[in-house]
């Protein structure tokens, strides 16, 4: 059994957790680092290349973000292309691929005219690009046959670029941040795998002490937690977030047989809807296949393609009569309605694909059900927290932060996008709480604009 101490202790292994263990390693003089990941190594659920469109949600074709909203992504997605092409990896992990918001049909081509002209001025390698232009950049969202003989008959236009880099292997990244961590740092940064946290106890002399599954027991001076929805689940036998539920989501694939779509074609975003829209997106680990997705399936566990965590789910879902009111208000709301009930239909065997081939033909009109393959093992468990107080659904990353050395993160979509400005975020926190010195100058010049 293990008993050892360290300044930082970072519970879980994802792009989140690699990411603000580089940063606490390059960046700081902490003096003793550590990562405990419950399996055989970094990456192994959300963080994952097969989990998440492996996409750099920069705020630029997602319709969803407001203005303000994309200023603040914008940033954190550059640091990621920053991080990759400080070492090299572009072309490696990270890729440039063309991208797109389409708009299809009247009101939602006017939609697109007028996000452009609003969104230039942040993004102004942007283009607007109409039917003819479509025609040669991504044909098979024009043609309504393979043959090309005959033009869809709705209006349609698009607002993107081919010159940004959009596309990471965030599994790879997580490995890429922990090589450099500790490549870079001469203190210790120690990574321990099979080390499952089960419980954290805050001891008398401001230490934390961490339990684990397999009897060691840690103890640090901070904690944050990074483990996804099982953050909130350890925040809850500590007794803080208990305003707060876990509804995971999970989310599904289809792939395409061949080479498909020449980039990556959103679609614009239904407001009412809390989840992404249905999107194409060529797949970097297929060989550059179209995966079309994702679906939305409310699942009752907290990890995908893991056996049990059902347990898990139902403690952290914190039932009570303010979750039946979150789900009654989503519910009654007949758009809300009737997209959970088709994402349930898209999870039933012999009816989903003919289901969905109908939604994505919105993307490519000419798609067909033998073009496609359900994607086996593709897709992951997104954590949306429900504000019990607040009695909504809450978009977006989530953290609890009691302001006494101890962090809970829950990071969905865009979490991975904003892993490195997370982690800036509580780095600073960490440098504050045990008065580190940090090294804002280099930092600012590797990683920002």
């Amino acid at each position: 059994m293990e008993n050892k101490h360290y300044n930082v202790i970072i519970v879980g292994g994802g792009i989140s957790g690699a990411a603000l263990f580089y940063e606490l390693a390059k960046y700081t003089n902490i003096q003793s680092l550590c990562m405990l990941e419950k399996y055989e190594a970094v990456a192994t659920l959300n963080s994952k290349g097969t989990s998440n469109s492996q996409t750099i949600h920069i705020g630029d074709i997602e319709t969803n973000y407001t203005l303000e909203k994309a200023k603040i992504t914008k940033r954190t997605a550059k640091m990621v292309e920053k991080f990759c092409l400080q070492y090299g990896l572009e072309n490696k992990i990270m890729f440039s691929h063309q991208k797109m918001a389409l708009g299809v049909g009247e009101k939602e081509v006017h939609f697109i005219e007028n996000r452009y002209h609003e969104f230039k001025t942040l993004f102004p390698y942007l283009e607007l690009w109409d039917i003819e232009k479509l025609k040669v950049l991504e044909p098979k969202v024009v043609y309504l046959d393979k043959a090309r003989t005959k033009v869809r008959p709705e209006p349609i236009m698009a607002m993107g670029t081919n010159t940004q880099y959009t596309t990471v292997d965030y599994g790879a990244m997580a490995e890429a941040l922990i090589e450099q961590a500790q490549k870079t740092s001469t203190e210790k940064t120690d990574i321990f795998y099979h080390t499952q946290v089960t419980d954290i106890f805050k001891k008398k002399d401001k230490h934390f002490e961490l339990h684990c599954q397999n009897g060691n027991i840690y103890t640090a001076d901070f904690v944050v937690v990074d483990a996804g929805a099982h953050s909130l689940f350890l925040a809850h036998k500590m007794g803080y977030g208990k305003h707060m539920g876990c509804l995971p989501m999970a989310g599904s694939f289809y792939m395409t047989h061949e080479h498909f779509l020449n980039g990556k074609v959103y679609m614009v975003q239904n407001n009412k809807l809390p989840f992404a829209a249905l999107h194409g997106d060529p797949d970097i680990l297929a060989n550059e296949k179209t995966r079309f997705g994702p679906t939305a399936l409310m699942l009752p566990k907290l990890e995908r393609f893991k056996p049990g965590t059902y347990l898990d789910f139902f403690k952290t879902l914190n039932f009570d009569f303010h979750i039946v009111k979150i789900f009654w208000d989503l519910l009654k709301d007949t758009d809300i309605r009737n997209y959970v009930f088709k994402n349930f239909l898209f999870e039933v065997p012999f009816i989903n694909k003919k289901l969905f081939v109908q939604d994505a033909q919105k993307i490519v009109p000419s798609l067909r059900e033998d073009d496609i393959v359900y994607a086996k093992g593709f897709g992951g468990v997104r954590p949306q927290v429900l504000d019990k107080e607040k009695e909504k659904l809450m978009l977006g990353e989530a953290s609890i932060n009691p302001k006494n050395g101890i962090i809970f993160n829950m990071t969905p979509s865009p979490g991975a996008t904003s892993c490195l400005g997370n982690a800036e975020r509580d780095m600073r926190e960490i440098v504050t709480y045990l008065g580190l010195n940090f090294d804002e100058k280099q930092f600012l010049e590797d990683l920002t604009e």
